[in-house]
Formats: C-alpha cells, sequence, structure tokens
C-alpha cells in the first residue's frame, strides 16, 4: 500500500521520472503475496521464497532511500516532497522487513544444517561416545 501511495505521489509530481521504482516494488509485492497466498511457495520447491522476500527487502530500502534524498532535495513542489517522505517512511519498513526476515533466514539455515549429512555424522559420533 504504501509503494502505491508514493507511485501516486510521484505521479502527481514534478518527479515523475521517479514513479517507476514505487510501480515495480508494488508490483513485485503484490505478486510475492499473491505466491503465499495461493501456496506457490509449497508448489516450486526449487525457488527459496524467504531469500526472495529478504533481497527484495534490501533493494527497496535502498531504492527508496536514493530517490526520496532526490526527490526531497532536487524537486521543490509538494506532491514530491510527500514522495520523499513516504519514501522515508518506506525504507524504515523495509529495514524493518530487512530484519525480521533475516532472523527467519538465518534460523533456516541453523536448522538446515542439522539436516545435513555432516551434522547428522557428528550426532551419531557423539551417541557413540555417550554409549561408550
Amino acid at each position: 500500500v504504501l509503494s502505491f501511495i508514493i507511485f501516486i505521489c510521484y505521479i502527481a509530481s514534478v518527479a515523475a521520472s521517479f514513479m517507476m521504482a514505487p510501480l515495480l516494488e508494488f508490483l513485485l509485492a503484490l505478486f510475492l503475496f499473491f505466491a503465499y497466498a495461493s501456496k506457490l511457495n509449497e508448489k516450486f520447491k526449487g525457488l527459496y521464497w524467504p531469500l526472495t522476500d529478504f533481497l527484495r527487502c534490501v533493494t527497496a530500502a535502498i531504492i527508496y532511500f536514493a530517490i526520496s534524498i532526490a526527490a526531497v532535495s532536487k524537486y521543490n513542489d509538494g506532491a514530491s516532497k510527500a514522495g520523499g517522505v513516504f519514501g522515508f517512511i518506506a525504507t524504515i519498513v523495509y529495514a524493518i522487513d530487512f530484519y525480521i526476515t533475516f532472523n527467519d533466514l538465518v534460523t533456516f539455515l541453523k536448522q538446515g544444517s542439522s539436516d545435513s549429512p555432516e551434522g547428522r555424522r557428528s550426532e551419531d559420533e557423539n551417541s557413540d561416545s555417550d554409549s561408550d
């Protein structure tokens, strides 16, 4: 929703050249929402979905921060300033989402490493030494 609001602000402003980043981010967020809602993430196991969401959050935060600085400092109309302010808010929101997704990603990777053959081998060795 925030990306759509920023998109509308940039369309109404002199800084219309910045409208593509919020539009693409809105469409990508809509696609990922649809994918999770329709359980596409369970059907397509080859694509690691949390990593996709993680990369989307990182790139969105960086891009929104950059275009918000440019919109606020370069253009003087109200819609550009509003788009810039909403862009800074979106940067904070995506940074929080980045942090949450990163913690989920680390938890998954730690869990995945215990399921690997090397992890099972070390567990077997520990259980052998315990029985001695």
